[in-house]
């Protein structure tokens, strides 16, 4: 597993705007703060959530474009990449591994964190069907394919992508945590990033106990103390 000082770059791919915030937005501003620099790569614009009707098949997209670029700045990230594929209709296709694959060249993270591609049976909230399909693309996009020079050969030849071996993964929302990461000092800036989601959260009464609940789980089963917080994820090595 990859130590702290190792982690220099970062890739953050998920479905859709606010993924990232309720499943790693605590880890994210702790490695942004220790000087890593980290990219989010949004495959949707997040246009079919929401509760505000009147926004529908017009407005949505833009304004969750803007609510996961202000929650980006709660945790030290402003390189945001929004892929544009049609929000509750992913699929895990070649079009979206070349598309992943292209970032992950561009970017040349050493960690890539991601959904879990598998369904939880435990909390069904993680297992939506663009969640896994973007695990799953990013996982193929991360091997075979952003490190075989073989794969897309038009990243190379038309956009001078060289070929990327991302050295870790790190999979949100599984059944199967095994790395947990003490957020307790970033666990305000997590929640200030989840309220930044207004159109997604602005519907919760205790958003604030909700989130705080779920994390001291996490940090309970991680065996930390009691009043801390934690992420969980599952670790794949990949290199």
């Amino acid at each position: 597993m990859l130590d702290d000082a190792e982690i220099t770059t970062v890739l953050v791919v998920t479905a859709h705007p606010d993924d990232i915030d309720f499943g790693g937005a605590g880890t994210i501003a702790k490695l942004s703060d220790a000087g890593a620099q980290v990219v989010y790569c949004l495959v949707t614009d997040g246009d079919a959530g929401g509760f505000d009707r009147d926004l529908d098949n017009g407005g949505m997209a833009a304004r969750r474009r803007a609510e996961q670029t202000a929650a980006a700045k709660c945790v030290g990230v402003s390189d945001l990449r929004f892929l544009g594929h049609q929000d509750g209709v992913v699929e895990q296709t070649l079009g979206l591994r070349r598309d992943i694959t292209r970032v992950i060249r561009q970017v040349r993270p050493d960690l890539v964190i991601t959904s879990t591609p598998e369904r939880n049976y435990a909390r069904l909230g993680p297992s939506h069907p663009d969640h896994r399909a973007v695990g799953g693309a990013t996982l193929d996009a991360v091997y075979p394919d952003a490190r075989n020079p073989y794969a897309f050969p038009e990243l190379l030849a038309d956009e001078g992508l060289d070929a990327w071996t991302v050295r870790e993964v790190w999979l949100m929302g599984t059944m199967t945590p095994d790395h947990y990461v003490d957020v307790t000092a970033t666990v305000d800036r997590k929640i200030a990033a989840l309220r930044a989601h207004e159109s997604q959260t602005a519907h919760v009464e205790d958003l604030d106990g909700m989130i705080r609940g779920w994390l001291a789980a996490n940090a309970a089963t991680a065996g930390l103390p009691e009043g801390t917080f934690a992420e969980a994820f599952q670790v794949v090595v990949s290199a």
